[in-house]
């Protein structure tokens, strides 16, 4: 279980090359935070993370997978990242 982000932010979960690339398995961002800026944010925090990660990670918000290019592209109604919510990053996992 992540600790509850401080007041006005909210938690990004961190999973195998994501917490990898940037060294941590949670951070707080500041909310609100429209889901169609979140790479943009993580990309000035972590130069190159999303070529390496981001392109072929899938996102949940509140443990529901959401869509991050369909968020941007005028279809639907404009998700975005609220204070508290909790943000995972999940990079491909290949098993052997």
């Amino acid at each position: 279980m992540s600790p509850k982000p401080p007041p006005g932010h909210f938690n990004i979960l961190y999973f195998a090359t994501a917490g990898s690339y940037t060294s941590k398995n949670v951070e707080a961002l500041p909310a609100p935070l429209p889901l169609k800026k979140l790479f943009d944010t993580l990309e000035e925090r972590y130069k190159g993370i999303q070529a390496s990660v981001l392109d072929h990670s899938l996102v949940t918000i509140n443990l529901v997978y959401v869509d991050v290019d369909y968020a941007g592209s005028g279809n639907a109604e404009e998700v975005v990242i609220e204070e508290g919510d909790e943000v995972a990053i999940i990079p491909p996992v290949s098993s052997g």
